[in-house]
């Protein structure tokens, strides 16, 4: 026994200090097999330690004697010379125990534990997409290829601080951006990370994060983070997308953008379930001249204004399985093109936009009525958007104020097939004069929640390898009623024209012309994709 422990030993040694190791994860896993196999040894040293000590304890009551030492004895220890006790192996597989485990301790702080942790989100598509021109043509791509990176990160210095983020690659297969008309839009800030655009990893999200369970001796838990905000893949959208959900309600906003936020718990303080408040800041375009001009990063007077942007979110209840969600925000110096036939002619300010969202979800219907209903999630969503012009200029077409609304409805449950898969349905409208900030949506042929007209959607999700590889097959269907779903907020791109076989605007020539061959009426995408996340 004395020699497999040495030997244990021994290569416990060289395998902590083997800095020569093929990986960490190979490290990591042999030091923890040496210390499980240390303790089944110590477990059964401990074990036969104690079966020998009560042997000779039953041994010494049945004969009613107790060992002791002579008169002899101790005279021949005294004269016999003294040498080194063994030690004790109980004592030596302690010591070696605690060794490994500090080990991998220190390990962990240099690779992730105090330091950067990584996460990785690979995921391969095609898509099927079509489009349906007012004038009766047709438009599309029978596979439409496209890899997508997402390489996260994160670091908690603290219980009390941490920090985020997310590197992002979207691209087509064998593409690089540029070449198609237009395709300096592509690169617009709040797009650049979810749109396929090139093969460039860029900063989706990165953002610092505190966090105190009580806010100037109050018991109000609250939060503050400042960075790239994780504004796509919202509240909602991210049921469908198979994402943890981001900040912002997904039915009125899905872009990238740069800002703070602060959220103040408040269940604490009114004993009402999951209520909060969360206060958000941020600024979606900047208006600088360039690092080279004469006067480095000043306003620049023939340029558009900074866009900024304020809101809320209010959570008046949430048990975990009824919730009511509310979010309020306005955007200022919003922008359209100067020109819808060349692109390179920039943007213009048009005005400002009011935006009010409100939805109730169900987390499991009913209470036990059955293991489907209880794994069920259903919620309505409504919306509504206001224009806000600036004085001389038309937003969505007119220099008036317009009203907007969106209504959305959706269901998500269990899957037919596994036991963890997840299958949805969703249906939303939008009016006339309905204007979201959805950009940045996961949906190729347009963003479905920005249709003014009508959108159907269903999907599956199926694990494939436990939780790290899935597999999705997803039908988006938008039947549009009026053209502008997916502009801009001025008279440019945004104003809603009804759909019809001839639409016939003026030319800027003192005649007229057609443009219902470039007006979608209609439009479909059936997109598969494979997904590791690990």
């Amino acid at each position: 026994m004395k020699k497999t422990l040495l030997v244990s030993l021994y290569a416990a040694t060289l395998l902590v200090n083997d800095a020569s190791a093929s990986s960490m994860y190979e490290r990591f896993n042999a030091m923890e097999k040496e210390m499980n196999a240390l303790k089944a040894e110590l477990a059964d040293l401990k074990a036969k330690t104690d079966k020998k000590t009560t042997l000779a304890n039953d041994e010494d009551a049945k004969t009613g004697t107790k060992t002791v030492s002579s008169k002899d004895d101790e005279e021949d220890e005294e004269d016999t010379p003294k040498v080194k006790a063994p030690k004790d192996p109980l004592k030596a597989i302690k010591s070696r125990i605690t060794d490994i485990e500090d080990d991998i301790d220190e390990l962990h702080k240099k690779t992730n534990g105090n330091h950067l942790k990584f996460n990785v989100d690979f995921r391969t598509a095609v898509e099927n997409m079509g489009y349906k021109m007012a004038d009766g043509s047709t438009a599309g791509n029978d596979a439409f290829m496209t890899n997508r990176l997402w390489l996260g990160m994160d670091w908690a210095a603290t219980d009390k601080i941490s920090f985020t983020a997310q590197l992002a690659y979207n691209k087509a297969y064998g593409a690089r951006s540029g070449a198609a008309n237009g395709a300096q839009y592509e690169s617009f800030d709040w797009v650049t990370s979810d749109n396929a655009y090139d093969d460039t990893l860029r900063l989706r999200s990165g953002y610092f994060f505190y966090k105190n369970s009580t806010f100037l001796g109050l018991n109000t838990p609250w939060t503050f983070s400042l960075g790239r905000r994780p504004s796509t893949n919202g509240h909602l959208v991210n049921l469908r997308d198979d994402d943890p959900e981001s900040s912002p309600m997904g039915h009125s906003i899905n872009v990238e953008f740069d800002g703070l936020s602060s959220k103040f718990g408040l269940e604490k303080v009114t004993g009402i379930p999951g209520m909060y408040v969360k206060f958000c800041a941020g600024r979606g375009m900047t208006n600088a001249q360039p690092r080279f001009a004469v006067a480095p990063y000043a306003k620049d007077k023939t340029s558009v204004n900074d866009i900024d942007l304020a809101g809320l979110i209010f959570v008046p209840y949430d048990n975990g399985q009824y919730k009511l969600q509310s979010q309020f925000y306005y955007a200022n110096n919003l922008i359209d093109a100067n020109s819808s036939i060349d692109p390179t002619q920039g943007f213009k300010t048009v005005g400002g936009l009011y935006s009010a969202t409100a939805n109730f979800v169900i987390n499991g219907i009913g209470k036990e009525w059955s293991e489907f209903l209880d794994n069920t999630t259903f919620f309505i969503s409504g919306a509504v958007s206001q224009t806000n012009p600036n004085g001389g200029q038309n937003m969505l077409g007119s220099p008036d104020a317009k009203v907007g609304h969106s209504e959305w409805i959706g269901v998500q449950f269990p899957s037919l097939i596994s036991r963890e898969g997840r299958w949805g349905v969703e249906y939303n409208h939008g009016s006339k004069y309905w204007r979201g900030m959805t950009y940045g949506e996961d949906t190729n042929i347009g963003s479905k929640l920005a249709a003014r007209g009508n959108a159907y959607e269903a999907y599956f999700t199926e694990p494939l390898v436990d939780n790290v590889l899935s597999f999705q097959l997803r039908y988006t269907y938008i039947n549009y009623d009026y053209t502008g779903s997916n502009g801009f907020f001025g008279d440019t791109t945004g104003t809603p024209m009804k759909i019809t076989n001839t639409m016939m605007v003026p030319d800027g020539h003192g005649g007229m012309m057609d443009i219902a061959g470039s007006a979608v009426k209609s439009a479909q995408d059936i997109r598969a994709y494979l997904r590791y996340k690990f």
